[in-house]
């Protein structure tokens, strides 16, 4: 080619890729079609999105472009990935694929809540890391680890020294990642702590940019006091505070949280950072251990046995479980105690306290049923639901401002127990009964309380969000279809309508097929 054509030809290609006309390279992954809510926005729009890596990189009309897969998103709602604030995700190391969580259409979730968080709290990451994980994972350091770890299950304050200790523990597991401090005021040995040393450790995390979280100390009659001792913490350790699994329990608070609702609202006025996570259901999950007065547990099962042993002491132990089965997690019925997890004798896994009662024989009254409550705790103890909440303060809480959803959910394997229904179906029960049946919340109301609010609120930069430049996790359902299918009567189920999931620009269901990938990263703040 003679120059001066040589030359031209090189002027023109120069003006070409000047003016951006040049062939785009292709995407690793491209969403076209559908419907997107960007988690921030209350507008859906129809827009297309370029992922390269673990990156959006493109927003726009892209239907054109090229990719290694094309996902037609045709007639589903495009979601960043739910982001869970509260799970329970101990048993992580034998379930890293994180299936019972991501089929959800969760891509994010945040460890460690009631005061459990790992301990020792870097090596745990790093372990996991190593491990690899199937949805990006979070932790919190845990009230309740730590105050074991130093002053094992003792009713009583700790010493200066002990303190100090404690408060360097949770210095060291914020440098190490950790997102904040969680408590779980009515567990042991939280129980047994003041207020005093919960400020002096959430001072420590404060520094930090951490948050706190807290099992309140009381979600019966006393949840309006414990409220008030949460916005304390906040505002005396200067620390965004998270009221955890928020609810009321027990007949006699029925309709009350009108009025917990109402001190977040005052406190936020005056300038406290006072929020609220929830789980859409009536019921709860815990240890039977909670109907027995904590004091009684002091020093662990065994100096439990050994107060059994005195009469008068067995006497108060039983009244206080006669108190609780009446007034508070009982639900004033045997019937709304259910167990879930029953080691010594499986069979009793989805049947009632009542149900035991009449099993072996004793009339089903409450002063019976606390007695099996005192046998089942010498026996190692079990996990139980109990259905001892109102559904409209469900409602109420849900629609508050400053609430966002949350599972409180185990990870599971399919047939193990009988667990709470949220472990499966917490995210598409809302979606699907709350926001399209019942019209509780507008559908973008609910995807920025599952995505934007609470990265948000953990801090994170770069997710939460459908914007270019954040990473690539998401959530594709059916907005006609996605329901929560897990039951009380039948828990382990997957829900529905949950087609696609993203996490990190991989992707973890396909066509509601899940894929275990290990596409998620373990995040540290």
């Amino acid at each position: 080619m003679p120059m001066k054509h040589l030359l031209k030809f090189q002027l023109v290609l120069m003006g070409l890729l000047l003016l951006g006309c040049q062939p785009s390279a292709p995407y690793d992954l491209l969403i076209v079609n559908g419907t997107v809510y960007d988690g921030s926005s209350s507008k859906a729009k129809n827009i297309d999105i370029g992922i390269r890596g673990d990156q959006i990189v493109a927003l726009g009309k892209l239907s054109k472009a090229t990719a290694l897969r094309t996902i037609d998103a045709t007639d589903l709602v495009v979601s960043p990935g739910f982001i869970d604030l509260h799970a329970h995700l101990e048993p992580i190391f034998t379930l890293s694929d994180c299936e019972s969580a991501i089929r959800q259409g969760i891509t994010t979730s945040l460890g460690g809540p009631d005061g459990r968080g790992p301990l020792p709290f870097g090596v745990y990451l790093d372990s996991l890391a190593q491990l690899g994980v199937g949805m990006n994972v979070g932790f919190l350091t845990g009230h309740n680890s730590i105050r074991s770890a130093v002053i094992g299950l003792d009713n009583r304050a700790p010493t200066a020294v002990e303190l100090a200790q404690m408060q360097q523990l949770v210095a060291t597991a914020m440098d190490e990642g950790a997102f904040g401090i969680s408590t779980g005021l009515k567990y042991l040995p939280g129980s047994f702590s003041n207020v005093d040393e919960i400020i002096a450790l959430s001072k420590e995390a404060a520094q930090k940019g951490g948050i706190y979280t807290s099992h309140l100390r009381d979600e019966g009659l006393e949840v309006l006091a414990s409220v008030e001792e949460a916005i304390t913490i906040a505002q005396q350790a200067s620390i965004p505070v998270v009221l955890t699994h928020h609810k009321v329990i027990g007949k006699p608070m029925w309709g009350k949280s009108n009025q917990t609702l109402a001190l977040v609202d005052e406190a936020r006025k005056n300038g406290l950072n006072i929020l609220i996570d929830q789980y859409p259901y009536n019921a709860s999950y815990t240890g039977i251990s909670v109907l027995i007065p904590s004091w009684a547990r002091a020093g662990g099962n065994t100096q439990f046995k050994a107060r059994l042993q005195t009469p008068k002491l067995r006497d108060s132990i039983k009244k206080g479980i006669v108190f609780n089965i009446l007034n508070d997690r009982g639900g004033d019925d045997l019937d709304r105690v259910q167990f879930a997890k029953v080691n010594w004798q499986p069979d009793l896994e989805g049947k009632t306290l009542k149900y035991w009662c009449l099993q072996k024989g004793l009339e089903p009254t409450v002063e019976n049923g606390a007695e099996l409550v005192i046998e089942a705790q010498t026996r190692g103890g079990a996990s139980c639901v109990f259905h001892a909440m109102d559904e409209g303060d469900v409602v109420n809480i849900m629609q508050h401002p400053q609430t966002m959803i949350a599972s409180d959910g185990r990870l599971v394997k399919l047939g193990d127990g009988h667990p709470h229904p949220r472990w499966y179906g917490t995210f598409p029960r809302v979606l699907g009964r709350y926001v399209r049946e019942k019209k509780v919340l507008s559908l973008a109301e609910a995807l920025y309380k599952m995505t934007a609010f609470p990265a948000q609120v953990m801090g994170l930069k770069d997710r939460g969000i459908i914007r270019e430049g954040f990473k690539a996790d998401l959530s594709l359902f059916d907005p006609n279809s996605v329901l929560d299918l897990a039951t009380f009567e039948a828990p382990h189920q997957y829900p529905q309508g949950i087609e696609y999931v993203v996490i990190n620009g991989k992707i973890a269901v396909d066509q509601g097929a899940f894929i275990p990938l290990k596409s998620g990263q373990v995040l540290r703040k």
